[in-house]
């Protein structure tokens, strides 16, 4: 696995149809050149230059030294044509130390070999890159960081995929792996689960897929039976994915040489994730949870160096206790688990199998997935109610997240006052229903895995937060008084809790347009008695009005919950940790899934 004893450790990624073609991610480049997207090649003319400093291709040379001991790097180059080569050593405070420079000539069928361990500064921190100058016609085909360093290990990977009625993606991200397998050199270590619970994507088990069909239990259902049959396969380490996989397939490759070197036992690789309406802006690189869910490096632009370095940088070092990956890629070592992931069904379950597993969370370059639908278009009733739901578990059940009484308490009190003063009274159903669901104990959540009950129950709670087809236009804001420049406006809607208390509000209140990414921002909807949302595409919308009656109702039901929350807490926290551990094992979800036997015996259970 490598030529003459040495072993890759992260290749170039390319811009791709159907994932990315934003070149900037991945090569900055002027003067004459040109890229192939289809050969994966740079084909230069004179003075033409590539500049490998790149989100994409910059290698983080801190977090291969400190979680894999790297002590020996090289920089191998394939192509032809004479070049002007320059590789940089960049570190925290900007300053960039000069590693190599030479004039040199690439040969096709041959490869040229850069050694850059001598000039490395001991600390060997920072990141690397590379940049290029033609020094005539030449072409690059390819570049990759290597190494004479021997691999810890060589993981057996199995990447598991759950889809729901998502035929069309899963199938072209199936088609994509198994060209993939066609190239890489580590299709002998990968292998493909492709769990289907919609038990219709058609999708044949292969060589190198297998295709399973599932009943629907969420995520959380899917996931577990791709890990059940990972772990049947004998596979070291799981890779969870979404089912359109739209990342660089070449991150695979990455993901799997970091764990190879890993020195921890523990290590797991967790994927960044883009916007949908920015595909070049991180939504975020990793998160941490404490009350809410909290995105690291969002907004962060892959384009520019310096604010990729300035990610790479601060994600080097330590990563908090609370810190985790989202599952639409995670990549974990199986010994690790002690916990399986909890019936959820979606929504808080990867951030639940990050705390409660015992990993140590690594992100790299380049491992970054591009999301095709903004998050905040997915916002409904469900998501709200799953939402709170697995942030009060998550509380109760895990002692590290113990936040108190009055901790967990505001959880509830926060999501539904900001529900209310956004007018979303549907929500705040939904809302009540989630605190009411985990008032009854995790009984209810393993008799309600498949969330159909509930799932139809929220369906029939929906009544004006329902998106609709927007024709023509949708109706300009309407401001009488504007909170936003006004002190005294500012403070008469917060104290009244945005006219709650005010007489004949929603007769004279503000009306007001927002896109859907701007819903939770308080300071647009102040002074609001009306808004009106328009989807990210702008082709559907809905309308919410202010209602003292609804308000009220659903306000003594969230009363009366936060009151019973407080005053039995101890009890309802003690029965939480138990139940907790009893939903997390091999066996229960062997069962609830309707396997005939274990795949493995069950480790004996304790609280988390």
């Amino acid at each position: 696995m490598g030529r003459d004893s040495l072993t890759p450790l992260q290749g170039l990624l390319w811009p791709e149809y159907g994932i990315s073609t934003n070149i900037d991610l991945y090569v900055h480049i002027s003067g004459l050149v040109s890229l192939s997207m289809s050969e994966k090649s740079l084909t230069f003319a004179k003075d033409g230059v590539a500049a490998f400093d790149t989100s994409a291709n910059m290698l983080n040379l801190g977090k291969w030294r400190r979680h894999c001991g790297l002590n020996d790097l090289k920089l191998q180059l394939e192509g032809a044509g004479e070049f002007y080569i320059e590789v940089f050593q960049v570190l925290q405070n900007s300053s960039r130390k000069r590693l190599y420079t030479e004039v040199a000539r690439l040969s096709l069928g041959t490869s040229l070999v850069l050694d850059l361990s001598q000039n490395i500064t001991d600390e060997w921190q920072g990141c690397v890159v590379f940049f290029l100058r033609a020094l005539g016609r030449a072409k690059l085909t390819a570049a990759t960081w290597v190494t004479e360093d021997a691999p810890r290990q060589l993981p057996s990977l199995a990447l598991s995929i759950t889809t729901f009625k998502r035929e069309a993606a899963v199938q072209t991200s199936v088609e994509r792996f198994k060209h993939f397998m066609t190239k890489t050199h580590l299709a002998p270590y990968l292998h493909l689960i492709v769990v289907d619970n919609g038990q219709s994507a058609n999708i044949a088990t292969s060589e190198h897929v297998t295709a399973i069909e599932n009943a629907n239990l969420g995520g959380s259902g899917g996931f577990s039976r791709g890990l059940l049959e990972a772990e049947s396969r004998g596979a070291s380490h799981c890779l969870f994915m979404d089912d359109d996989a739209s990342i660089n397939m070449g991150a695979i490759e990455r993901t799997w040489n970091f764990l190879a070197y890993a020195e921890n036992t523990k290590t797991a690789v967790a994927g960044g994730i883009t916007m949908a309406n920015q595909p070049w802006a991180l939504w975020e690189s990793g998160a941490t949870f404490d009350r809410v869910c909290r995105p690291l490096w969002g907004g962060t632009d892959l384009r520019s160096t310096e604010q990729a370095l300035a990610m790479e940088h601060g994600s080097t070092g330590a990563k908090p206790h609370n810190f985790y990956g989202g599952w639409w890629y995670f990549a974990f070592p199986i010994k690790q688990i002690t916990y399986h992931p909890f019936p959820f069904f979606v929504r808080g379950d990867d951030v639940s199998f990050s705390l409660a597993n015992d990993f140590e969370i690594v992100t790299l370059p380049g491992v970054v997935c591009f999301q095709d639908a903004d998050f905040s278009d997915k916002e409904s009733l469900q998501t709200l109610y799953l939402d709170l739901r697995s942030h009060l578990v998550n509380h109760l059940a895990l002692p590290q997240m113990d936040i108190g009484r009055w901790g967990v308490v505001g959880i509830a009190a926060r999501f539904f006052a900001r529900s209310m003063m956004q007018c979303h009274y549907d929500s705040l159903a939904a809302l009540n229903l989630a605190v009411s669901d985990v008032l009854r104990g995790p009984a209810f959540f393993a008799a309600n895995c498949d969330m159909a009950e509930r799932r139809a129950r929220l369906g029939k709670m929906r009544q004006t937060e329902a998106w609709r087809p927007l024709e023509g236009a949708p109706p300009a804001s309407r401001r009488r008084f504007d909170p936003r420049g006004s002190r005294f406006w500012l403070l008469v809607m917060k104290y009244s809790l945005n006219g709650m208390f005010l007489p004949l509000f929603g007769l004279w209140g503000n009306q007001v347009t927002l896109k859907s990414g701007q819903r939770g921002q308080l300071h647009e909807i102040w002074g609001a008695s009306q808004v009106t949302y328009v989807n990210a595409d702008g082709s559907q919308m809905f309308i919410v009005r202010h209602s003292k009656a609804r308000a009220l109702r659903e306000g003594l039901k969230m009363i009366a919950n936060m009151t019973r929350l407080a005053l039995q807490f101890s009890d309802i926290r003690a029965l939480w940790r138990k139940g907790y551990a009893d939903l997390t094992t091999q066996g229960f979800w062997t069962k609830t899934l309707g396997l005939e036997t274990p795949q493995a015996a069950a480790p004996e259970r304790t609280a988390p």
